[in-house]
């Protein structure tokens, strides 16, 4: 059994109490991870990528800094895909 899948089961196991204080050591641990942005080694070299994508990060920011607010408020909807 793999330990997610052994945390999967645990908990059932606390009380309300006890989840709650898994919860702060979980935030805790990952604090300094940015919500929707992961680096992975095998893709784009472990450079920064929106999660399940592969489009960067900084291509977010430079699209912010030129002021293509419509682009990034779309849902990364890019001119040349169809929906």
């Amino acid at each position: 059994m793999s330990a997610l899948e052994s945390a999967e089961q645990l908990p059932a196991k606390l009380s309300r109490a006890e989840k709650a204080q898994v919860l702060q050591w979980a935030a805790h641990d990952i604090g300094d991870a940015f919500p929707g942005i992961e680096s992975r080694p095998g893709v784009r070299g472990g450079e920064p990528c929106i999660v399940r994508t592969r489009i960067p990060a900084w291509v977010l920011e430079q699209a912010r800094r030129l002021g293509i607010s419509t682009w990034l408020s779309g849902g990364l909807a890019m001119p040349m895909c169809k929906r």
